[in-house]
Parts: structure tokens; C-alpha cells; sequence
């Protein structure tokens, strides 16, 4: 057996190796049995005023075994409405508390082959579905030559919204939703990284370590992708291995380490406005409250905000977050890689595209200013006015667009939506390259094929072959300086600069004079 039989047998058992991962996965989440106690409800409810209110309802369920979830998930909510009724407004139990209930009385209940054996189910599920995707992506690329040759991406399923790019976009949405709304649902597999989560922390896991989990991994591994698909060419191998070195240490790894020592939970590169929730009273209680440390997190987070943003970005661009830093921009590098193709180059688009990225920007400078405004004035002034902005905000934007449609929509609109159309960072950052910085991607149109490769590829929704037939500068807002358009250009037209601010703004004139010709710039 030749080389090549040897790495497309490995291929086939990658492929088939994964898709047993991904049943069992599923089976796991699937049976289960769920056994009531009034122990399991005391060690769930945390609030003492909340368990007096509910611990008297709960006598025709304690004792009972539910094969079913949506029956145990009626009666806990019918308990949880009715213990509701008699509690005094500043004691109530809002949606998401009472969805915190159900999921820590669900997965404390939990009985069956399960508990005991999480980390049998680890390896078999998450651990051995990694080694599978490795087994399957690794010789598939070192079968092809580095970089993009344009080898039928339109022509398969997967890439080109065929069944198969709809149905994984339809398990994205789906596993969103259950994240943000529904994760009582999903116990199971929550149980699953709670041998880690403890390791870490020391704390049992949640949802939102189960999905640090998956999103770490996701980009590891089609990091490791990255790494081969792209070999020909340092920028990609550096920048790459710089946002999996910033998800794994900064936004995964870390912040647990700082609950671990009894810490306030932060990621040191979140920043806001992305990270909305920075100027919410309960944050900035925490900060005040946890001494030095808490005081570093507050003040370094504010002075790379309003300080460290614009000063980088002068220098460096927008890439020097999106593109090396930020997590929503790795997974989007690594895991939507496949789907850069995907995103809308129309000039409608653009025209959306400004006027909802720049909305987002404006919505969260006015929700973060009401909040602080309550803030300090002790909830007097807006009263809760601020909480519902909070709420809306973090429904629809943080939650519906920057996860189920940011991520979802990969295989249908390609990586970059929320990058390109919902982040406020994203907007923040490009206000500051397009009027401000030093960074421009420069074309030589002497050079150029107008093969569209540089086009097609741009994640951003760019159409950069227009710009590089007239020699014109690339200095979008949008443009996240990934340097994928500098990659696959066969003639070298494209060069990714750090330069004076002179000469930035190179509009092409409107006649080009020569000998025998004169030619219209349009």
C-alpha cells in the first residue's frame, strides 16, 4: 500500500471514528433518569428565602424517579411559578433564576450509568471526536499543495450550502439555543466536563464551562488546520498560534484559575463595549470587593478600552485584535474557515452591514451610560429601566446574534457575521483604523489578473479586486487584516503595511493620461 492509500485509509477511519463520537455524544444527552429528593433540592437552591418558599411544594415530586425531561421541567416550573406568588418583588425569582434551579436540580438527580463514569464518557465523546477530526483533517492537507487553489469549494455540500452545510447549521442553532435558553435539557453533557471543571476550579461545571470546553477545543483543533493548510506562510502560522494561545490560556484556562483562588471570574482580553456586561453594578461590586486584584481588573480593563484600543489600533490596525486576540475572531479563523467564501460581497450588504454594526455600537454606549448613571445614583435615578436594557441587550444581541446567528449562520453567510454586522468592538476599532491609523493594505494594479481569488476569499464581505484594478489603498473599516487576500493573490498585488498616514487615502484620479490613450476610472 502506497502513501497516499495509507493517508486516505486514515482519512476514512477519522471520518468514521468521529461520527460514533458524535452518537454517542448524543445518546449521552438522550437517556437519563432523573430520582427527586429533598436533599437534591436543598443542595440546588441557593437563596435560603427561595428554598422556604419552594421546599413546601415540592411534596409530590420528592421521592419520585422521571424518565421524562419535559414532565420533571412542568412540574419544577409549575412549583417555581406558584413559590413565585408569595415572595415579596426584591425576592422574586426572575427566568434566568429559576432556570438555574432547574438545571442544578436536573443534573443533581441524575442516575443511571452516568455518574461515576464521567470521564469514561469524556474520552469516548469529546477526547476521542478530537482525535478523530485530526485523524481526518491532517493527511487531507498534507495530500494538497499549502494555501487556497481554488479545488471545487462551490462544488460541495459542506461549503457551498449543500444538505450537509444546512443540517451543521441547523446542529449549530440548536446547540445555541440549548446553551442560552434551555440547558436543563443538555445536563448530561454538562456532567460530562465536570471532572475538569472541578480540577480547575474546583467547582462543579456549567453550561458556560462546557461550552469554554467545546469553543477551546474547536478552535485547537481546526487550529491545528490552520497550521498545515496554511504552512506556506509565517503571518498565518504566527497569527494563528496566537489565538490559540489567547483562547486557551486568557479565556479559558485563566479565568478559572482565578476562581480557583477565590478570584473574580475575568477574561483579560474581553473588552468593552464586546464585553458588555463590564460596567454592570454586580461587576463593578466585584471588582471593589476583591482588593488589589479586582482593582487591577477594573482599571487595566477601562484604560485598554478608552486607551489601549485606539493606540494599538494606530499602530496596528484592527488586525492586532481581530485577527490575532479576540475569540470570537479565532473561532471564526480556525472552525469558519471553510465558509470564508460564503459571505455577502454586494453593495447592499455594505450599505446593512454599516448602518447595524454601527446601531450595536451606538446601543451599548447608551445602555452602559444608563447603567452607570443608576449605578451612581444608587438605583435611584432610572430605577429599573437599566435591568430591562440589560435584559434586551443581552437577549438579542448577546445571546441570539452573537451566538445562535454568529455562529449558526457559518455554513449560510460565512465566518465573520457577527464580526461584520453585530460587534461593537468590531465597530469601535474599525471607526479608528479607517480615520486613524497606520495600517493599509496596498494594491499594485499593473499587476493584477482580476482573478478574483482575493475577493472570493475575503471573510469580510470585501470586494478587494475592486480596489486593487485601480491601485487603490484598502483601508475599510471592516477589513480585520487577516491577510487571507494577500495569501491566495497569484501576482503578489496585495501587501499588508504598517506605513506613514501620508499617502494613506490614495483615491485614484479620474483620468489616466498616456501616449496613445486615455482610460476612466469608475
Amino acid at each position: 500500500m502506497n502513501k497516499v492509500s495509507i493517508l486516505k485509509t486514515i482519512r476514512f477511519a477519522g471520518i468514521l471514528f468521529f461520527m460514533v463520537s458524535v452518537f454517542i455524544f448524543i445518546f449521552v444527552v438522550s437517556y437519563s433518569q432523573f430520582n427527586i429528593t429533598e436533599e437534591v433540592i436543598r443542595e440546588a437552591v441557593t437563596e435560603d428565602h427561595h428554598l422556604e418558599a419552594i421546599l413546601p411544594l415540592t411534596g409530590d415530586i420528592t421521592g419520585q424517579t422521571y424518565e421524562s425531561r419535559r414532565t420533571l421541567i412542568a412540574d419544577l416550573t409549575r412549583i417555581f411559578e406558584k413559590a413565585d406568588e408569595g415572595l415579596s418583588n426584591n425576592e422574586k425569582m426572575w427566568s434566568y433564576t429559576q432556570g438555574v434551579y432547574r438545571m442544578n436540580i436536573m443534573k443533581k438527580s441524575v442516575t443511571g450509568f452516568l455518574p461515576g463514569n464521567e470521564l469514561l464518557f469524556l474520552y469516548q465523546t469529546i477526547i476521542a471526536g478530537c482525535i478523530a477530526a485530526l485523524m481526518f483533517i491532517l493527511p487531507g492537507y498534507w495530500l494538497r499543495r499549502p494555501g487556497i487553489d481554488n479545488d471545487g469549494v462551490y462544488h460541495r455540500s459542506v461549503s457551498n450550502r449543500g444538505w450537509i452545510g444546512i443540517t451543521l447549521g441547523l446542529m449549530l442553532v440548536a446547540f445555541y439555543v440549548f446553551i442560552y435558553w434551555y440547558p436543563e435539557y443538555i445536563v448530561n453533557w454538562i456532567i460530562l466536563v465536570d471532572p475538569l471543571s472541578r480540577a480547575l476550579s474546583g467547582n462543579p461545571a456549567s453550561q458556560w464551562f462546557l461550552y469554554g470546553v467545546l469553543y477551546t477545543l474547536a478552535i485547537l483543533v481546526m487550529g491545528v488546520r490552520m497550521f498545515i493548510r496554511y504552512r506556506h506562510s509565517n503571518y498565518h502560522l504566527v497569527r494563528t498560534g496566537s489565538v490559540m494561545f489567547f483562547q486557551l490560556g486568557f479565556a479559558f484556562l485563566l479565568p478559572e484559575i482565578l476562581v480557583a483562588l477565590n478570584q473574580p471570574y475575568y477574561d483579560f482580553k474581553d473588552l468593552w463595549p464586546l464585553n458588555y456586561d463590564f460596567f454592570y453594578g454586580w461587576q463593578i461590586d466585584q471588582f471593589l470587593q476583591s482588593g488589589s486584584l479586582g482593582m487591577f481588573m477594573l482599571i487595566s480593563g477601562i484604560g485598554l478600552s478608552l486607551v489601549g484600543v485606539p493606540v494599538l489600533t494606530y499602530f496596528y490596525g484592527k488586525r492586532w485584535y481581530c485577527s490575532w486576540v479576540c475569540g470570537c475572531g479565532g473561532l471564526a479563523e480556525t472552525l469558519g474557515d471553510p465558509f470564508r467564501h460564503l459571505s455577502d460581497k454586494t453593495l447592499k450588504a455594505w450599505k446593512a452591514e454599516r448602518w447595524i454594526v454601527h446601531g450595536v455600537l451606538v446601543l451599548v454606549v447608551v445602555m452602559t451610560a444608563a447603567t452607570l448613571v443608576n449605578y451612581f445614583s444608587n438605583y435611584q435615578l432610572l430605577g429599573g429601566l437599566t435591568q430591562q436594557l440589560q435584559q434586551w441587550y443581552g437577549f438579542f444581541i448577546g445571546a441570539a446574534f452573537a451566538g445562535v446567528i454568529g455562529v449558526g449562520f457559518y455554513p449560510w453567510m460565512g465566518s465573520r457575521v457577527w464580526c461584520r454586522f453585530g460587534c461593537p468592538l468590531a465597530a469601535y476599532i474599525g471607526l479608528v483604523q479607517r480615520f486613524k491609523s497606520r495600517f493599509r493594505i496596498t494594491t499594485n494594479g499593473g499587476q493584477c489578473i482580476s482573478c478574483g481569488n482575493c475577493s472570493t476569499y475575503c471573510e469580510m464581505g470585501i470586494d478587494v479586486r475592486w480596489y486593487a484594478q485601480r491601485g487603490q489603498n484598502i483601508i475599510r473599516s471592516s477589513c480585520v487584516g487577516c491577510g487571507i487576500c494577500a495569501s491566495v493573490c497569484p501576482r503578489g498585488v496585495l501587501r499588508l503595511e504598517n506605513g506613514p498616514e501620508e499617502g494613506r487615502f490614495n483615491e485614484p484620479a479620474a483620468f489616466d493620461l498616456s501616449e496613445d490613450k486615455v482610460k476612466v476610472n469608475f
